[in-house]
């Protein structure tokens, strides 16, 4: 049976998601920041003959994230899914949405398909060097974004001002590494949560590169938030990256889907 979740069910879906807190960082996360209905946020529930919630279907936006451990209602997700004139874009473990989309009313339009690793261990990081690594207070997130411009496989989606709300709030931090007068390599978090937090925005100027510098400003980032007894976890797709990453701690997950639809709103 699939309902509608609100505060009650709170108790259940957070022992349902929180054993996989690093799969769910974006569920958990929005879960934290805004509960159970608002007019962009709305949850679902699948649950069995017992009663029993076994998966979650998390509606933020024009995205839908679903998340199940085991078997579940995949074509009453797609239902509830389809039935949203608004509807855009489905993430989450492939998997899951594996099972989903073939329900899906209306058609793919593109989709990428991402490796998904966590880190739950400090005992791999290279943490030799990280005397050099600092963390970046609000008032020097310009620096950082300044940087970011730099990299040209980076797409500048946030500003310095949204930089600056999602540090004070709590869900993003950045270490870097400064050289010659000017931050040279970075790494921060997004998406923190209780349980969890999003590895983003690594990155070394060109000219910098292969002296380690991204990984001892991810080895030291990831020792903190790991430090408060959080999961990291992180996207790529690029291989040379991944070997970069599990060689501090990182092992894959599964694969993360992003699909988006055909849609009448588009």
């Amino acid at each position: 049976m699939i309902r509608r979740l609100t505060e009650k069910d709170h108790h259940q879906c957070l022992s349902l998601l929180t054993p996989h807190a690093a799969e769910n960082l974006f569920i958990l996360g929005d879960i934290e920041a805004y509960g159970y209905d608002q007019p962009f946020q709305k949850l679902w529930g699948d649950f069995s003959e017992d009663g029993t919630l076994r998966a979650v279907l998390l509606k933020y936006e024009r995205n839908y994230i679903p998340f199940a451990p085991a078997e579940f209602d995949a074509e009453g997700f797609a239902q509830v899914i389809s039935s949203d004139a608004a509807f855009l874009m489905m993430s989450g473990l492939k998997r899951v949405t594996n099972h989903i989309q073939p329900h899906i009313s209306h058609l793919p339009r593109s989709s990428r398909e991402l490796f998904y690793a966590k880190c739950e261990s400090v005992d791999h990081l290279s943490l030799k060097n990280i005397d050099e690594v600092k963390k970046a207070s609000v008032n020097e997130l310009y620096k950082i974004h300044s940087l970011h411009n730099k990299i040209d496989e980076f797409e500048a989606t946030e500003t310095v001002e949204e930089k600056q709300r999602n540090q004070k709030k709590g869900v993003s931090r950045t270490y870097y590494i400064e050289m010659d007068g000017q931050p040279v390599s970075a790494a921060s978090t997004a998406a923190e949560n209780s349980q969890s937090a999003m590895v983003v925005g690594v990155c070394t100027l060109p000219d910098y590169k292969r002296n380690g510098y991204a990984t001892t400003c991810t080895s030291k980032l990831c020792y903190d938030v790991l430090q408060e007894g959080k999961v990291l976890c992180l996207f790529y797709d690029n291989p040379e990256a991944g070997t970069i990453y599990k060689r501090i701690g990182f092992h894959d997950i599964e694969k993360w889907m992003m699909i988006h639809f055909e849609t009448d709103t588009l």
